[in-house]
């Protein structure tokens, strides 16, 4: 990488990216001794139910695999790449699938514990309800998916393509936007391609959770329900 492409590289900021790595390396592996020690501690204890063993041993299984698929993501960007020999860069595709594993481990471990902290609201299954909560799945799925693109984004430096926004040049939809064959290659390794759809998902995201909001201000829930979906929108806003 010095001798093809960074040249004016000095050593103190070698040593900035070389500490990141590592200490993303070392706070993976605290986080994977955050799960595991405390989870034979309470097994051995009796502190589990069958089904939260059950529940514990996926999530415990989940961290290693999360750390496997690092190893694997950070080893395609040391592979000699013929169209791309002087850009050290990782796959899009391994690191998607990372971040995607990272997105469900976290998920996970926040439903786990708020289920276990919080009381399950018994609520009447309206027909209200039934679909707000369908609504709800729809929105995360929509909301991972557009987590997703961004890693696309983010393997194939698509966001240094076009930085002008809504339109993307002087277009809204930019010329270079089929220029792979077949036209599937487009979606996950064309860089314009990558950002388009990161743009619409993003935008659709932010709406979903818009939509989400107004359809649960007609139904009757919980304050802390409320207090979720209003905090949903803040966080949609902000981000």
């Amino acid at each position: 990488s010095f001798n093809s492409l960074n040249h004016d590289m000095t050593l103190p900021e070698f040593k900035f990216i070389w500490y990141m790595e590592y200490s993303h390396r070392m706070w993976g592996r605290a986080v994977g001794l955050a799960y595991i020690l405390p989870a034979a501690y309470f097994w051995r204890r009796g502190c589990l139910s069958r089904p939260l063993k059950g529940r514990v041993l996926a999530l415990c299984g989940l961290v290693c695999f999360q750390g496997l698929l690092g190893w694997y993501m950070v080893k395609s960007g040391l592979e000699e790449k013929p169209d791309s020999y002087d850009i050290p860069r990782v796959s899009q595709y391994r690191l998607a699938a990372h971040l995607g594993s990272a997105l469900v481990l976290y998920s996970a471990s926040l439903w786990t514990g708020l289920s276990l902290l919080l009381p399950q609201h018994k609520l009447p299954e309206t027909k209200q309800l039934l679909r707000l909560r369908q609504y709800a799945h729809g929105t995360t799925a929509l909301i991972f998916l557009t987590a997703l693109s961004g890693a696309f984004v983010a393997g194939l430096d698509a966001g240094l393509v076009y930085n002008s926004f809504p339109k993307m040049g002087e277009r809204w939809i930019p010329d270079d936007l089929l220029a792979f064959t077949p036209m599937l290659r487009n979606i996950f390794e064309n860089p314009t391609t990558v950002q388009f759809d990161h743009r619409i998902l993003g935008i659709a995201s932010v709406t979903a959770v818009t939509a989400l909001y107004i359809f649960s201000r007609k139904i009757p829930l919980p304050r802390r329900t409320r207090m979720a979906v209003t905090s949903l929108l803040a966080v949609a806003c902000l981000q």
